[in-house]
Parts: structure tokens; sequence; C-alpha cells
């Protein structure tokens, strides 16, 4: 049987989507980028009156990475000194309020899901196949309400056992990254405890998340050069690839 690089003793896997089992995290960064760009200018660079676009790697990763949607939206605009009202969740993406800056945002990612496709990262199917030839249990964890369209687009969801994401979240009151309860949720209906499961995340709110959430084990995945601050934030170990966890012991 091919080594998967876990300790004895798991029984699950819990994997993240974006930039974990697909480069969608890139996506969603392009997409983040396009709206809050949009936004700044609309308000004339703030009361600096000087416009700072979206970073789409620094503040992506500061503000908005794994988080839920208006989440992610308070973040960053708390980062610039702006305040919106919340709004309602189905406000027109139109609405300056902090579900209409997120709506705007989401229609934009379906939007280049959809024109561009996904495909995934084939180091994570191959690995994804051998935990489960291996006789784990698999989960993804995402605070996308996407995640479905996005596996069905990749061709992998049949390679797991359990969807836990934005709309499960909402559906069940589940706190968001970098709280653990979505990623306890879907051990619970894994029908494992918290400490038989491993974490497989590439931001640093879902190394967080692993670590409060007491799990067994948390593998960083540095797509981005943040292997350090992975490590930092709870990754028992990182890796660049899942591929790379291949034929290696714990």
């Amino acid at each position: 049987m091919t080594e998967i690089g876990l300790p004895s003793g798991v029984r699950a896997c819990l994997f993240d989507l974006d930039g974990v089992l697909t480069p969608t995290a890139l996506i969603h960064a392009a997409a983040w980028k396009e709206m809050f760009d949009e936004f700044l200018r609309q308000r004339g660079g703030g009361d600096s009156g000087e416009f700072r676009p979206f970073d789409a790697t620094a503040d992506y990763d500061a503000y908005v990475d794994g988080r839920p949607r208006a989440d992610g939206v308070r973040s960053f605009l708390a980062s610039r000194d702006i305040e919106l009202p919340e709004g309602e969740e189905d406000d027109p993406p139109d609405r300056e309020t902090v579900h209409g800056l997120g709506n705007r945002k989401n229609i934009l990612v379906v939007r280049k899901i959809r024109d561009e496709g996904v495909k995934p990262y084939p180091g994570s199917v191959r690995y994804v196949e051998a935990v489960r030839a291996a006789g784990m249990r698999t989960a993804v964890v995402s605070s996308s309400a996407n995640c479905k369209d996005v596996l069905v687009s990749a061709g992998i969801e049949h390679l797991m056992d359990v969807r836990v994401d934005g709309v499960t979240a909402v559906e069940k009151g589940l706190r968001g990254k970098p709280k653990p309860d979505t990623f306890l949720e879907a051990a619970r209906q894994l029908g494992v405890e918290a400490g038989q499961a491993v974490v497989f995340e590439d931001a640093l709110v879902g190394m967080d998340a692993g670590r409060e959430g007491k799990f067994g084990y948390v593998v960083g995945v540095d797509r981005v050069g943040q292997a350090e601050e992975l490590r930092k934030h709870g990754a028992d170990t990182v890796v660049t690839d899942l591929g790379e966890l291949l034929g290696r012991t714990a």
C-alpha cells in the first residue's frame, strides 16, 4: 500500500477546496480584485484621495482567503478604514453594503468559473485516490457557496464522501474559518473524532481552524510562498503539492 505521509490512527481526511484540490483560489483572488478595485475607484480613493488597488496576493491572503464571503468583505474594508452597512443577504450587487459587495464578487467568480472551467491539481487527485485506497474517508470543507459546481466542473465530486461548504454553514449556523466549526461538522458527518482527522489547508485561517479544533494532524499546502507563516499558524507539515506526501511516512 502506498505510504500517504500521515500519522497512524487517522481515519479521515478533510480537504479545503480552493488552492488545495483546485486552483480556483486564483479565480477567487481575481474576482475579489476586480470587485474591490471598481468599488475603491468609485469612492475616489477614500479619505486620502489616493486610489490603492486591492493586492490579489497580499490583501487576498491577509483578509479574504478561506473566510466566508461577507467576512472577507468586512475584513478588507476594515483594513482600509471603510465602514458599510451590512445590508441583507439577497442585496443586489450594485448596492453598497457588505452583502451587496459580496454578491457582486460572487457573480464575477461564477462567470469566471463558467468561462474558464476548472481543472484539479493532478497531484491532489492522485493523493485523494491514494488515501481512499488506504481506507480513509474524505470530505471537502470550503467556505464557498459554489463548492459543488467547482467539484463537478473539476470532475472530482465522486472522490468526496461529504461536502461541507458555504451553503451548509448558513443552513446549520456554522461559524466560518478561522473557527473550526465547518471542519468539525465534516468530521461529525464522517463519524470520526477531530483527533482522528487530518486537515489539508492553504489558508492561514484554515491553519488556525485546524489548531483550534484540535485535529490529529494539519497539512499546510503552500502555493504562494508562505510556508513559514503556515507553520506559525499551526501546520504540522508543509508541502507545495499533495503529491509530495505520496511515499512519505509522517
